[in-house]
């Protein structure tokens, strides 16, 4: 789709209405949300604890881009383009590892785990390899999560920091540690996956499970009796009662979306689990459960479920033009242990039957998107946090006017 075509989609697109068809299906609108959006935008890429000792490294996967995710340092993490400078090869081919010297397999030019070329056997004499190292992405660690944009001059993450650490101080993430990965492959186009996390409106006919414990469930949650019973107990439990969020168009800078939302569970659930009991050790230095949850978001497509006993961390990135992934993290304190402080089954059990159910969802979604008689409808109240993101996104992909041949 050429640029003009694309501005005239964008300009007659209604208010608080669903996409048309071609955002989901035209490869060229495809490229543009990867350009305009994923590379410029905060990526969560996993937790400092993931790679505890110094050269311990994994691999962040986008859009045919590879990163090396290295502790440089005891205090210092890297984020490295997966692509040696001699001829292009992949350095790291595991998914994680441990090494001292990242050595690409190709001709063995050896790099150190700053990115700094240290090798290259049997290069000219006046080789210089101080001119040479591996592209570095931009990083930043925020208690313990980390944080990576590839824009060469990204939107500040000194607004989120500045925002979001005395609020999430209490759960501890820093001394937290991953209990359980898991990867969820979604046969639908990215922002069919991102428009569903994005709204609750479908969570009581869909996710009988979730709606027994969380309020959210139900219209208008965080203005009722029930919140603000949950607010008066957030200090007594060290927690903070504050709530703000600057999102999408509001945000403080393109991909830099912050935001520390709190709502109520249902009486008689402290936690999201099978039966709303704890899972898990209370997070940090949280006291007890003040009867209510956390929603935090860092960027466009990375959002987080705090709850007192465990943190959920999702990351929906795209896979194709029809495919996506939505990448979930359970976090709990880095000294409890599996099989005497939690069941892993019971931990992951929610949130796991959610996203199965997501999953077929959001499928089923793209099924009927792609059909030929695919009209898009007007959007609910509760689905207010979608238009926030899908106007954000129209407004993210626009050519500019200027670049539009008439």
């Amino acid at each position: 789709m050429d640029k003009q075509t694309l501005l005239a989609l964008i300009d007659r697109h209604p208010e608080k209405t669903a996409l048309s068809q071609e955002f989901y299906m035209d490869e060229d609108i495809y490229d543009r949300d990867i350009s305009e959006i994923y590379l410029k935008s905060w990526l969560y890429a996993g937790h400092a604890s993931e790679i505890p000792t110094v050269g311990d490294w994994f691999l962040f996967e986008l859009a045919g881009e590879s990163v090396i995710i290295v502790r440089s340092a005891e205090d210092e993490i890297n984020a490295l383009l997966n692509v040696c400078r001699h001829r292009g090869s992949k350095i790291c081919l595991e998914k994680k590892g441990c090494n001292k010297i990242l050595v690409c397999p190709y001709h063995a030019w050896a790099y150190g785990l700053d990115g700094q070329l240290r090798g290259a056997p049997y290069m000219a004499d006046d080789f210089d390899k101080s001119k040479i190292s591996l592209k570095k992405i931009k990083t930043e660690l925020l208690e313990g999560l980390i944080y990576i944009n590839f824009a060469e001059q990204p939107a500040s993450f000194t607004p989120i920091r500045n925002a979001l650490t005395e609020c999430l101080t209490p759960y501890g993430l820093h001394k937290a540690k991953v209990a359980h990965k898991q990867t969820y492959s979604i046969a639908a186009n990215w922002k069919l996956s991102v428009e569903n996390y994005t709204e609750c409106y479908h969570c009581a006919p869909s996710h009988p499970e979730y709606s027994r414990g969380h309020s959210l469930s139900k219209p208008n949650s965080r203005s009722t009796e029930l919140m603000k019973d949950v607010m008066s107990r957030a200090e007594l439990c060290g927690l903070s009662n504050k709530s703000f969020n600057r999102y999408y168009l509001n945000a403080e800078g393109f991909g830099a979306d912050y935001g520390y939302e709190r709502y109520a569970m249902w009486p008689g659930h402290s936690t999201g689990s099978d039966d709303g009991k704890p899972v898990a050790p209370l997070m940090g230095d949280i006291k007890g459960y003040d009867g209510g949850t956390t929603d935090f978001q860092v960027g466009p497509v990375c959002f987080a479920l705090a709850y007192c006993d465990h943190v959920v961390i999702y990351r929906f990135t795209p896979t194709g033009l029809g495919t996506s992934e939505c990448e979930i993290s359970w976090l709990v304190n880095a000294d409890a242990e599996e099989g005497k402080d939690y069941n892993l089954d019971r931990l992951i059990w929610l949130w796991d039957v959610t996203t199965l159910a997501d999953k077929r969802i959001i499928e089923s979604n793209a099924s009927g998107v792609s059909s030929r008689y695919y009209k898009p409808g007007p959007l609910s109240e509760m689905e207010d946090f979608t238009w926030m993101f899908l106007s954000w996104y129209l407004d993210s992909i626009k050519p500019p006017e200027k670049d539009v041949v008439p």
